[in-house]
């Protein structure tokens, strides 16, 4: 059986935004508190963690989680890789290099980030990885196959998603090109983005989201990537019956 942990499921500046007195950030409901997105994937063959961004240490911390096997990065957003630096303790403890994944925008971007890290004379302690481009084709860990594929965010920048199985995870998507799309055909359980229900200039919006889906038809569809627009109780009303708003925390099966 395979299981996914929603570590965070909110937008580039968490839910509750610094400063904000709306109805959303000063919910009392647990599942409008919003961590910067992030997911564990964990299967017999592979643990893998879906992107590391600021709130990194407190999300494994939260979770329980002390080791995987690869970070897979969607891009370079510092909400998305702005908690890499927090994977030397796992470097330290657990006594190996981390895989990183992403395409060659990203992983250029975490070098130039991170320059610590890389190259001929890197700090002591400084985190270690095995950097590995993610072009058009599928690649294993530890014998699980992924396909990744584009999807776009803003104008030209570009967004990794990936399709292992019968799941696909998608964040940050404005856009869906037509030709993968064909490749999320057929996916049963899905995680796609969706910041609020007005139209966004870089971000599906929660009725771009629900099209989407409907084009799909996976069996079950699970929103993240949300901003403090979205109250959890007032949105999951309007759902159709197979979509569902993820919150901090949530595991599902599949």
């Amino acid at each position: 059986m395979n299981r996914l942990t929603f570590l965070g499921t909110g937008t580039s500046q968490g839910v509750p935004i610094v400063g904000c007195k709306c109805p959303v950030c000063t919910s009392t409901d647990p599942r409008n508190k919003r961590l910067r997105t992030s997911a564990f994937l964990h299967t017999p063959q592979a643990n893998i963690l879906f992107d590391a961004g600021p709130d990194f240490r407190y999300q494994m911390l939260r979770a329980g989680i002390t080791d995987f096997d690869a970070i897979l990065l969607t891009h370079e957003h510092r909400d998305h890789t702005g908690g890499l630096d927090e994977t030397r303790s796992i470097n330290y403890f657990q006594k190996h290099i981390i895989p990183l994944y992403g395409n060659r925008e990203t992983l250029q971007s975490v070098q130039q980030t991170l320059p610590y890290a890389f190259g001929e004379h890197r700090y002591p302690g400084a985190p270690e990885f095995q950097l590995t481009e993610v072009g058009k084709e599928p690649f294993s860990i530890n014998g699980l196959e992924f396909t990744p594929f584009e999807v776009h965010h803003f104008f030209c920048n570009k967004v990794v998603a990936y399709r292992t199985g019968d799941f696909t995870y998608i964040t940050d998507a404005k856009f869906i090109p037509p030709e993968s799309e064909e490749i999320v055909k057929g996916t049963k359980t899905l995680v796609v983005n969706a910041l609020r229900e007005e139209p966004h200039p870089s971000h599906f919006s929660l009725g771009d989201a629900l099209a989407f889906i409907e084009r799909i038809q996976p069996e079950r569809a699970y929103i993240t990537h949300m901003g403090h627009f979205l109250d959890y109780e007032t949105t999951r009303r309007k759902l159709p019956e197979n979509v569902f708003l993820a919150y901090d925390g949530l595991q599902i099966e599949f």
